[in-house]
């Protein structure tokens, strides 16, 4: 018969009508990874629809997954609490009829809405206390679900099913004749994309001068380089640019992330620190050189067979840390321009 949440599990996957929520992450590229879960989810019978509840900031993401039918927003800051926001946000979702909520984020926080929605069935990994807020409580097993990816889509199988075969990220640009017109941009050359951030911490961000080094061989070759980043990453931008002349278009801060996708989408090479746009490449199906400092490629590498990874696997790294708790930054500043140019060569 299997425990009671197995039963409820099948009997929920039997119904005619299956409306999930899920509750999203708060990172760029969790937000990718946990496309492959919507994937998996999909491929139930009868298929069912998938709502996600997530930050402003991923709906022009979002947008362009095929598997979401609709996004309920919400601007609550990283960490923040707002119990008051949350429970009218889950009284709101009570109208909604979902059957099953998944939520991704480990805070006790993330948990709270879909329990004041009194959805039936509340998803989750144990951490945090959320005991008697999420009712299907799974424990995570790293040595099992090595991968970020892997745990969230083990969300969407049965309890103490391990995924196999999980499909990746693939996201759908669409035309991006207005947004080159805005930016005065072309496609004539061949495109280099840089993604010089990583909204993690310096310890994921490669050198700038670096990025230029390598910008300025394309530049002098016939390419053109687009710079993709944030607002945060301006002033990085800004510094590549000045190193690497008129042919490199820094855009910084100047997009959302929907004309991301959209102008990631014409590059012809991408080369990345580990960050979110690293994931939207993946996903894009660009070939690409992934530099990897304090993080481990092995959690959460870019799910494309075009990706090569660079790490030098050094004694202190992966440390996970936001900045070098040596000051010395060696997994990144001995990673030269003259290896990621190796790579460009010999890998893409």
């Amino acid at each position: 018969m299997g425990t009671l949440y197995e039963q409820t599990f099948t009997f929920m996957m039997s119904k005619t009508q299956n409306v999930i929520l899920i509750i999203g992450p708060s990172w760029v590229g969790d937000m990718m990874m946990a496309q492959s879960l919507f994937k998996t989810l999909k491929q139930r019978q009868p298929t069912p629809e998938i709502d996600v509840l997530a930050p402003v900031w991923s709906a022009g993401l979002l947008q362009r997954m095929p598997e979401v039918r609709h996004i309920h927003t919400h601007d609550i800051g990283h960490g923040k609490l707002v119990l008051q926001v949350r429970h009218q946000m889950g009284y709101q979702l009570r109208e909604c009829g979902y059957q099953q909520a998944i939520v991704l984020p480990n805070a006790w926080k993330a948990a709270l809405i879909p329990f004041w929605a009194n959805i039936s069935i509340r998803t989750g990994f144990t951490g945090e206390l959320r005991y008697g807020l999420l009712n299907d409580l799974r424990k995570k097993n790293k040595k099992l679900l090595a991968k970020t990816v892997e745990q969230f889509v083990a969300l969407g199988l049965p309890p103490n099913q391990v995924p196999v075969d999980i499909p990746p990220p693939t996201l759908q640009p669409q035309s991006p004749t207005k947004i080159l017109q805005k930016l005065q941009l072309n496609s004539d050359l061949p495109i280099l994309a840089l993604c010089p951030g990583a909204e993690y911490g310096e310890s994921k961000r490669w050198p700038p001068e670096y990025f230029a080094t390598v910008a300025h061989r394309y530049i002098q070759t016939g390419w053109q380089v687009w710079l993709f980043g944030s607002s945060k990453d301006q002033a990085v931008g800004e510094t590549i640019q000045r190193q690497t002349g008129q042919f490199c278009n820094n855009l910084c801060g100047k997009t959302t992330l929907s004309e991301v996708v959209d102008l990631l989408a014409l590059t012809k090479v991408v080369i990345t620190n580990d960050s979110g746009l690293m994931h939207i490449a993946a996903a894009l199906d660009k070939p690409m050189i992934a530099i990897y400092g304090s993080s481990n490629p092995a959690m959460t590498p870019p799910l494309s067979p075009k990706a090569h990874i660079l790490s030098l696997n050094l004694a202190c790294s992966p440390c996970f840390q936001r900045s070098c708790r040596y000051q010395h930054f060696n997994c990144l500043r001995e990673l030269t321009p003259k290896k990621v140019l190796y790579a460009l060569e010999n890998y893409i």
